[in-house]
């Protein structure tokens, strides 16, 4: 098989950003981790120049990334699990996604996650990133709902296109604490590593381009159930983006430890409720998740 060549044009505002954070931008189907391992091995040039990691971008240049075949998925043992299989074809897997599993293998979970129960389901998944084959993007651990698999790379990259140019549509339901006084509002805010807490996100001066696009859906005692519109897909989006509008999510350990969490709620109240996208046969269908019993459930309760 041959290598797979990406050739990307820098544009202006890429000027002065380092390499594997703008290929990371320009590639999300390809982790941080992996951009590195090729920029490493000489598989990318900038100008018809290998580069550091770190090389700091101008603008303008012509970056060429090489990706090798893909090899076996060796490490990974595929786990048969019960999976909510929406929608299937031969390029691509819908799925309804429960809170509490892990998307793919990482410090803490080698074993479990929905990756090697797709890997049982359908073993002729293969794609580059031998880490996590055919996830094109991920949910947290406790987030629920939709999440779209590719089956192998030309249906990863037509996936990854549509959300690198913000032509897919994912809304979440998110329950925030207080009552927003607006009906819509966009937060377009940068996200990066929290520089006092490593192990979490926040939104930094210096990190990466995140937007999401806020709408009531319910306002309720208390709280305000939002529809939240995804337009970037930034490590922990969502909780950042609701925590820096001064209304973190409802349940939320991490962003919003401090507050009290409604009654009957185990996890934070985020759940990936719809998704539009177009698919490598042509075909655009939007899919819906309704809310899970767990979280349905607190929502009436805290309806009164």
């Amino acid at each position: 098989m041959d290598n797979t060549t990406y050739m990307l044009v820098v544009p202006a505002e890429g000027a002065d950003t380092r390499l594997d954070r703008w290929l990371t931008d320009a590639l999300p189907q390809f982790t941080r981790a992996y951009v590195q391992v090729r920029i490493d091995a000489g598989d990318v040039t900038v100008d018809g120049r290998a580069r550091k990691a770190s090389y700091r971008l101008t603008g303008g240049e012509t970056v060429v990334v090489l990706v090798p075949p893909v090899s076996p998925v060796a490490a990974l043992v595929p786990e048969p699990m019960s999976l909510n299989i929406i929608y299937e074809d031969d390029d691509v897997i819908v799925l309804d996604k429960p809170a509490g599993l892990v998307v793919h293998p990482g410090a803490g979970n080698l074993t479990g996650t929905l990756v090697h129960g797709i890997l049982a389901h359908a073993p002729e998944v293969r794609t580059n990133d031998e880490t996590r084959p055919g996830i094109v993007h991920r949910l947290d651990k406790d987030t629920s709902g939709l999440l779209i698999v590719a089956k192998h790379d030309a249906a990863r990259e037509f996936i990854a296109q549509q959300l690198r140019e913000r032509t897919a549509e994912k809304r979440y339901l998110a329950l925030v604490y207080g009552r927003v006084p607006w009906e819509k509002r966009v937060a377009d805010a940068p996200i990066g590593r929290d520089p006092r807490h490593r192990t979490k996100m926040a939104v930094v001066p210096d990190g990466r381009s995140a937007l999401t696009i806020f709408h009531v859906a319910e306002r309720l005692p208390g709280y305000t159930l939002l529809d939240a519109e995804l337009k970037t897909g930034r490590t922990h989006q969502i909780r950042v983006h609701c925590a820096h509008i001064g209304h973190p999510i409802a349940g939320d350990a991490t962003y919003a430890a401090h507050r009290m969490s409604p009654r009957g709620l185990t996890r934070q109240f985020l759940h990936a409720a719809r998704l539009c996208i177009t698919l490598p046969n042509g075909t655009r269908p939007c899919f819906e998740s309704p809310l899970p019993p767990d979280l349905a459930a607190v929502l009436i309760a805290v309806r009164g």
